[in-house]
């Protein structure tokens, strides 16, 4: 699987409170330029637009904030790597829901830190949203 480099440097900050005000901060940009859900639009696919607000549901899910942070830092890189990128992401059927389908991008952010985007597609609609965005760990 290739890797998408985006120009996009990620959030900093080490406090829950500094990132999490500068990640809502960048996502009010998006939400400002739609008139109802949040979305941006794939290069990947062909300009259909990706939801994003899904991707809050599932972030607030995690207990620990430190975790959370860690994927925060990512959100301006995931959403360049959406809108830009053309390389093929793996897709899977999703096990728990087979009317669904798990696309995961690969990209490396600006400090060379590589990080997981994962959208998911209904396969009747064909819908999309972000779920999830994840940094590899090194540990």
């Amino acid at each position: 699987m290739n890797i998408f480099y985006t120009k996009i440097p990620k959030l900093k900050g080490t406090d829950y409170h500094e990132v999490c005000k500068r990640a809502h901060r960048f996502y009010n940009e998006i939400n400002r330029s739609t008139r109802r859900k949040p979305y941006v639009r794939s290069a990947y696919f062909d300009k259909s637009k990706i939801f994003l607000e899904l991707f809050w549901h599932h972030l607030f899910e995690k207990k620990n904030r430190g975790d959370r942070i860690r994927r925060l830092k990512f959100l301006p890189c995931a959403i360049e790597l959406i809108k830009k990128s053309y390389i093929d992401p793996t897709s899977k059927e999703n096990v728990d829901k087979p009317k669904e389908i798990l696309h995961r991008f690969k990209g490396m952010s600006l400090e060379k830190d590589l990080f997981f985007v994962q959208v998911k597609e209904e396969k009747k609609s064909g819908k999309k949203w972000l779920i999830s965005i994840f940094p590899l760990d090194d540990k």
